[in-house]
């Protein structure tokens, strides 16, 4: 008997399913690393409040087919009514 110093297949399987296992973290820990990153970005762009405005975002619906001219027309002047009033602090 070699005791240990012959090709040994449980021992070859077992390497081969921890290395695997270890890519398979590394992987996981690297997505989920950049969704983290992704969501602090979002919540920033949030909370600076640099995303699209209301008026950009109703002629993207009107653009895309999602309100009629008079819908519209009617929302616009809504938004440009509550920009002139005065903000609450």
């Amino acid at each position: 008997m070699m005791w240990g110093y012959g090709f040994n297949w449980p021992g070859m399987t077992l390497m081969m399913l921890g290395g695997s296992l270890l890519i398979v973290l590394l992987v996981v820990l690297a997505w989920a690393v950049l969704r983290w990153l992704n969501q602090r970005t979002i919540q920033t762009k949030i909370q600076t409040g640099s995303g699209p405005t209301a008026q950009e975002l109703l002629s993207q619906r009107y653009a895309r087919g999602e309100i009629d001219a008079t819908t519209f027309e009617q929302m616009r002047e809504r938004l440009g009514a509550s920009d002139t009033l005065p903000q609450k602090s």
